[in-house]
């Protein structure tokens, strides 16, 4: 608890400075979409609400609300054959302090999630989810949690503070990328391509914090950092101030800018963290479990990451249609992080067919080098890992603009090698159907 509150004095302070003197910068604040006009081109299937909606986002209040329902199966290979279905709803309430006449720089945000019935995750033998929108908020089970409540408070055009239960994956950060990235509902399935897997270990989903923001330029989409401390050990069904004595607390820092090589729009993301939390090690000696009736342990863990999306087709700068490259690399210490080094690199593209603006594409694949758990004793000649691999591609039918209907096919040579019983686990195919509804 000491540890955190001294990490947490030294950002209040930093933002101190920041905005001494400095009037708050409004102009990035999130934008309102068309919530009228007819069923077939509003932005939600529910509209406007007789105008109600649209004079309480002109107050700086807005409610944004999706289901997602997957229907997906494993037709060949992995551990059994089998189809799911499942789905995620979400509801996501924000508020602008000055839009409301309260204060400039104010925003608070509070998301309910819960998702229900079943996916093939645990079917393929992979440590990649072939189904990303199922393990929000929480992996297994159905449940209704919420995993933001959070404040930031711009103090200067130049950057501001972030506290709270933080969702840490969301449409503008936790390893943001153009053409790869969110909770599997909108782009790929594969988390292989949602988030860079190097992370998972030491930064959770949803857990208490506070953060810095910087903006450079005094605008966020050319260059923002972030810098935060969080609790190792959060989870969006927990509130999490009774862990916080433990001090088991994750550093992590990020950086995004962009580019604008040949005239053409992209991105380079870098960041990096580390935990200094006590995990199992991968390496376990039958001797030291005998002597010491325990298991080896792994002082902290560390990862760093990077990714990249450039367009190669843009009819117009800024507006997020044409075609464009994407890639990731991360790196971990391996043990006790089984994720070593990870890779990702495709293709992905919206609006490029005529009279069709918000369909969307992508194609990619994914390596990842896996370190296997070592053992002595009974279990010393079994190798339980292996490296991983897969591809993914998907088309996503723009219905409306508040429904969107995606198919999509994956083959994943998962890191399990066999089952308990000794069964080989082999390569995957996967196919799936999702559609997503705004309201």
């Amino acid at each position: 608890m000491k540890a955190m509150m001294k990490v947490l004095g030294v950002i209040i302070l930093a933002i101190v400075l920041l905005g001494l003197g400095v009037e708050p910068t409004l102009s990035e604040a999130p934008s309102t979409p068309p919530y009228s006009g007819d069923i077939w081109h509003r932005s939600t299937l529910t509209g406007d609400w007789f105008g109600v909606r649209n004079d309480l986002a002109a107050k700086g209040i807005t409610f944004d609300m999706s289901l997602t329902q997957v229907y997906q199966g494993i037709v060949d290979g992995g551990k059994d054959e089998a189809w799911k279905y499942g789905g995620r709803g979400n509801l996501t309430f924000n508020l602008d302090t000055h839009k409301l006449g309260l204060w400039p720089g104010g925003f608070f945000t509070v998301a309910v999630e819960g998702n229900f019935t079943n996916s093939v995750n645990g079917l393929t033998g992979a440590l990649n989810p072939v189904n990303t929108n199922q393990i929000f908020p929480m992996p297994t089970g159905d449940n209704l949690n919420v995993p933001n409540v959070s404040f930031m408070q711009l103090l200067s055009p130049y950057g501001g503070v972030v506290l709270g239960k933080l969702s840490l994956l969301t449409p503008t950060s936790g390893d943001m990328n153009e053409f790869a990235h969110g909770k599997g509902d909108t782009q790929f399935m594969n988390g292989a391509f949602n988030i860079n897997p190097v992370t998972l270990l030491t930064v959770p989903y949803s857990t208490l914090g506070a953060g810095l923001i910087i903006l450079p330029t005094k605008d966020p989409h050319a260059a923002i950092v972030g810098i935060s401390v969080l609790q190792t050990n959060g989870k969006a069904n927990t509130i999490g101030f009774d862990d916080l004595h433990s001090n088991q607390l994750s550093f992590v820092g990020e950086a995004r800018v962009r580019t604008n090589f040949f005239g053409l729009t992209g991105h380079h993301l870098i960041g990096g963290g580390y935990s200094n939390k006590t995990y199992a090690s991968l390496d376990q000696s039958l001797r030291f479990f005998i002597e010491n009736r325990s298991i080896e342990k792994q002082d902290g863990s560390w990862m760093v990451y990077y990714n990249f999306d450039q367009y190669l087709y843009e009819p117009e700068k800024g507006s997020g249609q044409g075609i464009g490259i994407f890639g990731r690399f991360g790196a971990s210490d391996g043990n006790p992080n089984p994720m070593h080094y990870f890779y990702s690199i495709g293709i992905g593209g919206k609006g490029i067919i005529p009279g069709r603006p918000l369909d969307r594409f992508g194609l990619g694949y994914y390596y990842m080098d896996v370190k296997s758990p070592k053992f002595t004793g009974l279990l010393a000649t079994r190798e339980l890992l292996r490296d991983e691999y897969g591809f993914e591609v998907f088309y996503n039918f723009a219905i409306t603009p508040w429904l969107q209907l995606t198919p999509n096919i994956q083959v994943i040579r998962p890191a399990q090698k066999q089952t308990i019983n000794r069964e080989n686990v082999h390569t995957a195919t996967v196919l799936g159907l999702r559609l997503q509804m705004l309201f």
